[in-house]
């Protein structure tokens, strides 16, 4: 995956919780993601988790928070 050329919507996110988003698009589970950045499944979580906030993503019974996340990091991609 390439890094977004114009962050936008990632602009607060830092680099490490970019390099978790493109792996996140990249498909990879948190235990793919984890093993591959050498973090705990704790950490990878708590990366996911604030990724979700600064994206603004809130929990909902109707949305995959997780799907949206990797939506926006394509977006800026493009």
């Amino acid at each position: 995956m390439r890094r977004p050329r114009e962050p936008g919507a990632l602009w607060g996110l830092t680099a490490g919780e970019l390099e978790v988003l493109a792996l996140m698009a990249e498909g990879r589970s948190n235990v793919a993601i984890a093993g591959t950045l050498s973090m705990s499944p704790k950490t990878l979580e708590a990366h996911v988790r604030q990724i979700l906030q600064k994206l603004n993503l809130h929990q909902s019974p109707d949305d995959h928070r997780r799907v949206l996340a990797v939506l926006k990091y394509l977006q800026a991609a493009h």
